[in-house]
């Protein structure tokens, strides 16, 4: 029976988004053929909530060259299945390079998740689910040549409770959803509400179980009445379901949205977002507010403008829905894994 390891990381400072799109995955998969190995204790913890094995590095997210010795100590204790057996092992970050992905390779096939397309990718297949990638962006990447290259909408691993749900556009936005990923160490989620918030809207601002703002936000619920700071979210499904707008950082959560159909004003927070975050704005599938990383006080500005215009427009919010619709199919993460099986 092929093992499948998982090599991601989510932690306070780097958010969870790679290790819930790989949870996603995994959840397609025996529970019982997946092992996730990550760099420390807290990312490995979000693993083994989810019902998987979790194995701890105890390394530093960012250099992971310095887990090569540790990956042959892993093999030959047979760690995962990584001493016998067939082995395909997925990883989902952004400090990999050539040298580590060729060292996994004498221990299985690796397949890594990335939407950047920017260095070498040695991996035996990559796979880039964003609505905008197509394989063409890997072409002359060194490293790249004998890879099997998989794009697009259809890979993207959405959970099942984001699928074939039935949202209503509403005529006037009296509910609006803030999410800025799992970490927001700069509070953007508070900025946002200083910059949005009228009496007589209720919003819900949600918290990552890694955001170190949690009481801060808290306090300014207390003090503004219609705010509610809801932590840790189980069922983010529903909490979409329930809003008639809503603003987020690029990035999976935008595909959830997407999947559901709600209306929303999306931004960048660091160069990965970046590319997805134009092209809903280019496509006009959602209003786009740029780049916070590059200026934090003109993507305010240009979301105090978008929330102006999308709730003031229920035409506009109808048309979006109706564009995000037809991007996510809900099967996505059951190619992935099919992929990591085959």
């Amino acid at each position: 029976m092929k093992k499948i390891i998982i090599r991601a990381d989510g932690n306070a400072k780097i958010g969870a988004g790679h290790l819930m799109r790989c949870l996603t995955v995994a959840e397609n998969i025996d529970e019982n053929r997946v092992l996730f190995i990550c760099a420390d204790e807290e990312s490995a913890k979000l693993a083994m909530d989810h019902g998987f094995q979790g194995f701890v590095l105890n390394t530093d997210y960012r250099d992971m060259m310095s887990e090569l010795p540790l990956w042959q100590q892993m093999k030959e204790q047979n760690v995962g299945g990584l001493g016998t057996g067939e082995v395909t092992i997925l990883v989902d970050s952004y400090y990999v390079n050539n040298e580590y992905l060729l060292a996994l390779k004498c221990m299985g096939k690796v397949v890594i998740l990335d939407d950047m397309a920017q260095d070498v990718k040695a991996a035996d297949s990559i796979i880039n689910y964003n609505a905008f990638a197509y394989p063409e962006m890997y072409e002359g990447l060194s490293g790249a040549v004998d890879t099997i290259i998989y794009t697009g909408s259809t890979y993207i691993p959405i959970r099942p409770d984001f699928v074939a749900r039935d949202y209503t556009v509403a005529e006037k936005v009296r509910k609006v959803l803030i999410t800025t990923g799992g970490g927001d160490r700069d509070n953007i989620a508070g900025q946002i509400l200083d910059t949005i918030y009228e009496s007589g809207i209720f919003y819900q601002v949600v918290t990552g179980r890694f955001n170190p703002h949690y009481k801060t936000l808290q306090k300014y619920a207390e003090s503004h009445p219609g705010v509610e700071i809801l932590h840790d979210v189980k069922d983010m499904a529903g909490l979409m379901l329930g809003c008639d707008l809503a603003i987020t950082a690029g990035g999976t959560t935008v595909y959830e949205l997407c999947s559901i159909g709600v209306p929303f004003i999306c931004f960048s927070y660091a160069e990965n977002q970046e590319k997805l975050v134009e092209y809903v704005g280019r496509e006009k599938i959602a209003l786009s507010a740029g780049k916070y990383h590059w200026d934090a006080a003109k993507c305010l500005s240009e979301i105090r403008n978008g929330f102006e215009r999308l709730r003031g427009d229920f035409l506009l919010r109808k048309e979006c829905s109706e564009k995000e619709k037809r991007i996510v199919d809900g099967q996505g993460a059951k190619r992935i894994a099919r992929i990591l099986e085959n």
